[in-house]
Order: C-alpha cells, then structure tokens, then sequence
C-alpha cells in the first residue's frame, strides 16, 4: 500500500504541472489552461450564434442549426482531427498542441453553448423584445441589456454542465501527444510500469475533484439550486 502511494507522490509535482519550471505546462495545470482557454472561446462565441439565430430567421437559423447539429453530431475525438492536420494547411503553420485542441474543444462546445442560450431565449415571457424595442432600445440593446440577462441566470445550471463536460474533454488530447492531466499520467505509467491501477484511480480522483470543485463554485457564486 505504501509502494502504491509512493508511485504518485513521487511524481507528483509532474501530474499537477509537467515541465512548467522548464515553460513546458502540463498535467493538471495544462488541462485547467486548456479548459479556462476553450470556455473563454466559447461562450461568447455560443451566446453571439444563438442571438444571431434568434434574431434572424430564415436561411440564417437554418444553417446555424445545421452546422451545430453537425458538431454535436461527431464525436469530438475528430473535431481535434480535424483541427491538428487542417488548421496547419490553412495557416502555413504548426500550431502548438494545446492551442490546437483548445481550438478544437471551444469549436466543439460552442455549438453546445450556442443550443442552450437560444432555448433560453424562446423561454423568455412573449413580449419582452417588442416592448423594449416599443420603448427606445435597439435590437442590439434589447438582447444585450433585457433579454441576455435572463437568459443567462436560467441556464447557468446547464452551462454549468456544458464547462464539466468541457473539463473532462480535455483528457482527449492524449491523442495527440498533449501533456495534459490523462497524458502525464500514461507517461508516469509508461515509465515506471508498476502499480497502474494507483496511477490512474488517481488521475480519475483528479478529475473528480476538478469538476466537483467547479460545479461547488458555480452553485456557491451564483446560487444554482
């Protein structure tokens, strides 16, 4: 039993931050940046589809629509495919892992955001837009200032849960060579090729303890029920 906690204290400071002291992050920090760096891309990205979707009808929601529905309707371990040998043809450039797959991630889940936010929407009280419209407010403004709000307070529960997924999301960049929190802890096993299972309940812990911390925050800061 001690043996199996020595195989992940002694190489803890690698699980939880790679090479950092080297300008090399990974582990459990890379895949707290590369959570953090997606989120950031994709709620607004979501939240700016969705009003466009909302605002325009027509060919416009249609082919938001289908290209959302195309996303969520592959599996992300392709997306990320796509996004490590496309995005250098169209570059003419390599770009680092993590920002690839953190690319790939906040594509993936802005689809995802951008569902929510427009159901969010429809749910509103009728009336609302024209009224605001009928009282000065710019089409922009009446998103932005009435109905956005509202929105966003309801569906923070299933946002909540979109930015989980997204956490855990992130241990698939182990496919391409990523040193996030799952690569790290192959690496470590690979290495010292004893007492696996103690690596990866581990790193299954880790996760766990990611996401539980996330969700205890959103419900704290924003009082989800």
């Amino acid at each position: 039993m001690i043996a199996n906690i020595s195989v992940i204290t002694d190489n803890l400071d690698y699980i939880l931050w790679g090479r950092a002291a080297q300008g090399q992050p990974g582990g459990v920090l890379l895949t707290l940046l590369m959570a953090i760096g997606a989120a950031v891309l994709a709620l607004p990205a979501g939240i700016l589809l969705a009003c466009c979707a909302w605002r325009f009808p027509g060919v416009v929601r249609k082919g938001l629509f289908v290209w959302a529905e195309f996303i969520r309707g592959i599996p992300l371990i392709f997306v990320i495919f796509w996004m490590w040998y496309l995005l250098p043809m169209l570059t003419g450039s390599d770009l680092p892992g993590a920002a690839t797959v953190t690319l790939a991630l906040a594509w993936f889940t802005a689809a995802s955001v951008m569902h929510s936010v427009y159901a969010g929407l429809n749910a509103l009280p009728g009336g609302q837009y024209e009224a605001s419209v009928a009282q000065g407010f710019r089409p922009f403004q009446s998103l932005w200032l009435i109905l956005l709000p509202q929105v966003l307070r309801n569906i923070l529960p299933s946002l909540t849960g979109i930015f989980i997924g997204l956490l855990k999301d992130t241990s698939l960049a182990f496919i391409v060579n990523v040193p996030e929190l799952t690569t790290v802890a192959g690496q470590v096993n690979s290495r010292v090729q004893i007492y696996p299972a103690a690596i990866f309940v581990f790193t299954g812990l880790v996760y766990y303890l990611l996401c539980f911390g996330l969700e205890k925050v959103a419900r704290h800061r924003f009082a989800l029920k």
